[in-house]
C-alpha cells in the first residue's frame, strides 16, 4: 500500500514538539497533584531576586527540564525557546549563527521566561525595548492549570495575557516557550567611553544618541553609562564591527576588572560574546564587596568561580547565617540598609533625579540604560510607559549606614527613593524590595488590568497576588 498522501497544507510538526509536549504533560501532572486550594509556586533552586520571602510549606512544580534553546531559524532570525532556558544557554546557541537576542540582559543566569514576566534590559534597549517586546508567541502556563499558547495577534483570543504577562512576575502563570525574534551580530564591539562632567550634559548626549543613533558620526548600536560622581560620569557607546583593525580584544574575565576600564580607556573592543557578558565577572562593580576586586585575592580566586551566580551564593549564605550583621554589631558598626533597585525616568528628569541620589542617598557607581518603548501602539498595562517618551534606567546596588536605633526593615532610604521616583513619573522594578502603600502600588503597576487577567486567568488565585509577592513577599 503506498504512502498517505499529505494535505498541501499539512505542516509536520518541528523535531522538538514530542519531547516539548511530554515535558508539558508531566507539568500538567504536577499541577493536578497539589492539592486543590493549595498555592502554586515553582520549585527553583535559583533566583535573581533580590527580595526575601517566606518558605513555602507546599510542593513546588519541578521546571528544571524546561531549560534549553528548542531551535534556531537562522533564515527567519526567530528562536524557540524554554522558558528556563538562561541566557547563558540562549546566546551560546544563537552566538554560532551569527544571531543574538534583541536585549540580552546583563548576568548569565537570568532566564529567558524570568525576563519576560519580570523585565530585563540592556544597552540595546535604546533601540529594541525590552526583553518582552520581541516574544513573537509564548506558552504560558495559567493559574487555573490550562496551557495556552499567546500572542499578540489582533484575533488572538488570549492577547490580554500577552500584553499583561510582562511585569507579573509568575503571579498569573509560567511561561513555558516562547518564540523570539533575533538580530544578526558582527564579531566584534568597538567601544568609546565618552566622559561628561554635568548629568546635564549626559542627558543631552543620550536624547541626541537615541534620536540618530551615531555618535560623532559613527553608528551606536549599544548604549549605556556609568556615573562615578556629579562629576565624572561616562556614555559607553557600542558599535559592532567586523574586524579588530589591528586591536587584540581586551579580557576582563581575569585580571582586568571592565568597569575601571571605563575611567582610563576612550577606545576599546571586545568579541561580542564578551562584550555580551561584560558585566557579569563582577556582578557590575559588586564584586568588590567579596575582595574578588583585590589584586592578591583575585589572582588566586578561581577563574570560572567570577560569576554573579556565585556572589549569589555567598549572598545567600551571608543571609542564612547574619554572619555580616552579627560580625558588624561586634564591632559596633552602625546597621546598614540594602539599596538595590532598578528605576526608570523620564530622560527630561534624568539629571534632577541624579542629584537627589547623590545629596540623599550616596550609592556609587550608578548605572544608566536608556530605553524607548520599540512599538509606540503596545500597552504593556502593568509597566506602562509613555511610547512616545525615552527613559533611562538608573541601577544602584549596595547598602547605606543607618542613623543608631533606625532599623532597615524601615526601608527608610528606599522609600524616599520611591517617593522621588513616583514625583518624577517614573517606574521602578520589582525584583527588589518594595514599600507601596496599596493604592499606590497599584496605580502605577496597573491595578484595573490585573484584577481582570486575575479573575480570567487564576480565578481560585492558586498564584500569589503580585501585590503580596513583591511588596508583602509572602
Amino acid at each position: 500500500m503506498s504512502a498517505p498522501t499529505q494535505s498541501p497544507h499539512h505542516v509536520a510538526p518541528p523535531p522538538w514538539r514530542a519531547s516539548y509536549d511530554a515535558r508539558v504533560a508531566d507539568l500538567r501532572r504536577q499541577y493536578d497533584a497539589i492539592p486543590a486550594g493549595a498555592p502554586v509556586r515553582l520549585a527553583k533552586r535559583t533566583s535573581n531576586l533580590f527580595r526575601q520571602r517566606a518558605a513555602s510549606t507546599t510542593p513546588g512544580l519541578d521546571v528544571q527540564s524546561f531549560d534549553g534553546v528548542l531551535e534556531v531559524d537562522p533564515v527567519n532570525r526567530t528562536a524557540e525557546v524554554q522558558g528556563m532556558t538562561t541566557y547563558e544557554h540562549l546566546v551560546a546557541a544563537t552566538l554560532p549563527h551569527g544571531l543574538m537576542p534583541l536585549c540580552v540582559p546583563q548576568l548569565k543566569t537570568i532566564t529567558l521566561g524570568g525576563a519576560v514576566t519580570g523585565l530585563g534590559i540592556e544597552s540595546s534597549s535604546f533601540r529594541w525595548g525590552l526583553p518582552h517586546e520581541s516574544v513573537i508567541e509564548m506558552d504560558v502556563l495559567t493559574g487555573d492549570g490550562q496551557v495556552l499558547t499567546v500572542s499578540g495577534a489582533a484575533d488572538d483570543p488570549h492577547r490580554d495575557l500577552y500584553y499583561g504577562f510582562p511585569n507579573s512576575y509568575g503571579t498569573l502563570g509560567y511561561a513555558l516557550r516562547l518564540k523570539i525574534e533575533l538580530e544578526p551580530v558582527l564579531p566584534y564591539v568597538r567601544l568609546r567611553h565618552v566622559r561628561f562632567d554635568s548629568a546635564q550634559a549626559m542627558t543631552d548626549a543620550i536624547v541626541a544618541i537615541v534620536a540618530s543613533q551615531q555618535w560623532d558620526g559613527v553608528p551606536v548600536h549599544f548604549l549605556d553609562g556609568t556615573v562615578f560622581s556629579s562629576t565624572e560620569q561616562y556614555l559607553s557607546l557600542g558599535e559592532m564591527v567586523a574586524d579588530s583593525d589591528g586591536m587584540t580584544p581586551s579580557d576582563y574575565t581575569g585580571m582586568d576588572v571592565y568597569y575601571r576600564s571605563i575611567q582610563s580607556k576612550h577606545d576599546d573592543l571586545l568579541t561580542i560574546h564578551d562584550y555580551i557578558w561584560r558585566w557579569d565577572t563582577d556582578w557590575f562593580w559588586c564584586s568588590r564587596a567579596f575582595g574578588t576586586q583585590k589584586p592578591l585575592i583575585r589572582r588566586f580566586w578561581p577563574k570560572d568561580k567570577l560569576r554573579s551566580d556565585v556572589y549569589w551564593k555567598i549572598i545567600a549564605w551571608d543571609r542564612r547565617t547574619k554572619f555580616s550583621a552579627r560580625a558588624a554589631r561586634v564591632r559596633r558598626k552602625p546597621a546598614r540598609e540594602e539599596v538595590v533597585q532598578d528605576i526608570e525616568v523620564p530622560v527630561g528628569a534624568l539629571a534632577e533625579f541624579l542629584d537627589f541620589f547623590h545629596r540623599e542617598v550616596g550609592i556609587e557607581p550608578i548605572w544608566i540604560c536608556p530605553l524607548r518603548q520599540r512599538d509606540p501602539a503596545a500597552r504593556w498595562p502593568l509597566y506602562e510607559f509613555d511610547p512616545q517618551e525615552t527613559y533611562v534606567n538608573v541601577g544602584f546596588w549596595s547598602t547605606v549606614p543607618l542613623a543608631a536605633g533606625v532599623d532597615p526593615a524601615e526601608g527608610r532610604v528606599n522609600r524616599r527613593i520611591e517617593a522621588k521616583v513616583t514625583q518624577l513619573d517614573g517606574r521602578k522594578s520589582l525584583y527588589s524590595s518594595a514599600y507601596y502603600a496599596p493604592e499606590e502600588f497599584w496605580a502605577i503597576y496597573g491595578g484595573d488590568s490585573y484584577r481582570a487577567l486575575k479573575m480570567a486567568y487564576d480565578p481560585a488565585s492558586r498564584l500569589l497576588d503580585l501585590y503580596d509577592k513583591v511588596v508583602r513577599r509572602r
